[in-house]
């Protein structure tokens, strides 16, 4: 895949329209990414080489897989595998003299272990949310064919060995509202190993023969890649809802809150505003009931259900409610508005209920 393909795809990804609110990722999730990836130029050096060769590589692919789970805060731990694939562009002999006719294949793979952490932005980018990562692991290089057949005193090598490596990551990520728990990836990797000493045998055809020498060719490898993919998170809650409307027949009004979390957002006071405004005559009594998902312990979830309607009664009163009015309660994860089973997040039981009488 050529870089031109790569940053069309990945212009692809941010335009797309099915976008939802980004919410931390929680739990088991699969991730895979496919892209293209340059190797950098490496010196090969070995006491059968008559000094340093230099080989240069054309752009190539790369495939991630990714095993992970994310703890609810924006940190995530996951095994990743990859493959890489480049074929060799250019071979100079000796560091200077380009070889004619360069051949062979380098192809790296291997595991690494990933410590990412996702930038909560609020919302800032329409779900959009950028996250960084580092990685360590043990990757395999093979050299297949690579030289310059027939060149003097030179001719092919191939072989195989291990060093350990690691990565840095940038990314971004989308979610897809009509899947919820799928998001959309674009990331670019930068990934350096030692430098591995390839057991190999360089055979060098000429004079109607072939001679065959065995010998060890240290090279390099730095590399930088980029990559779209998907993130598949397990057993996510849909995504969070906007505040809905004041349902006028029941005179109820609904005020969602973020995971965890007591604090009122602008919409939220805009709601309770609503309510407060259409308290009229007749009105003797306002109830102010807390809930929360089925997610983290019962007792913590109590008092949690309680302190989300502690601060919505705050805010009818700073509003003009007498206190007397205010009737607040908190039923912990009791009465959910979408039954769900336990441990599950769902954003819509994350709520107060504010009921006119």
């Amino acid at each position: 895949m050529s870089l031109k393909k790569t940053l069309l795809a990945a212009a692809a990804v941010v335009s797309l329209p099915v976008l939802a609110q980004a919410q931390p990722v929680s739990g088991l999730y699969l991730g895979a990414g496919f892209g293209g990836n340059t190797l950098i130029e490496t010196d090969a050096t070995s006491k059968g080489f008559n000094g340093k060769d230099t080989i240069d590589f054309s752009w190539g692919y790369v495939g991630v897989l990714s095993l992970g789970w994310g703890f609810g805060n924006g940190f995530r731990v996951e095994l990743e595998g990859s493959y890489r694939s480049n074929d060799v562009s250019d071979y100079k002999l000796g560091g200077n003299v380009k070889g004619p006719g360069a051949t062979g294949t380098v192809t790296s793979y291997g595991a690494m272990a990933n410590v990412l952490y996702d930038i909560n932005l609020g919302g800032m980018l329409g779900g959009l949310t950028p996250y960084v990562g580092v990685g360590a692991g043990y990757i395999w290089h093979d050299y297949d064919n690579v030289g310059v057949p027939g060149a003097g005193n030179r001719g092919t090598f191939s072989g195989t060995e291990g060093a350990f490596g690691g990565q840095a990551i940038l990314g971004l990520s989308l979610p897809i509202s009509a899947v919820p728990g799928l998001s959309l990836t674009a990331e670019y990797r930068w990934m350096a190993t030692s430098s591995p000493e390839i057991d190999t045998t360089l055979r060098t055809t000429g004079g109607g023969s072939t001679t065959s020498e065995k010998l060890k060719v240290e090279v390099d490898n730095f590399n930088h890649s980029l990559l779209v993919g998907l993130r598949y998170t397990f057993n996510a809650a849909p995504a969070m809802p906007v505040a809905a409307a004041p349902v006028a027949a029941a005179r109820t009004f609904l005020v969602f809150f973020d995971w965890s979390k007591a604090d009122l957002t602008d919409r939220a006071r805009q709601i309770i505003g609503e309510a407060a405004s259409s308290r009229g005559a007749g009105v003797t009594r306002i109830e102010v009931n807390g809930f929360t998902d089925r997610s983290g312990p019962a007792d913590y979830n109590m008092q949690l259900s309680i302190r989300r309607a502690n601060a919505v009664a705050a805010e009818l009163v700073r509003r003009g409610v007498p206190r007397n009015e205010i009737v607040t309660r908190g039923f912990g994860e009791e009465n959910n508005l979408v039954p769900t089973a336990d441990g599950v997040r769902e954003p819509q039981n994350r709520r107060v209920e504010i009921i006119l009488k």
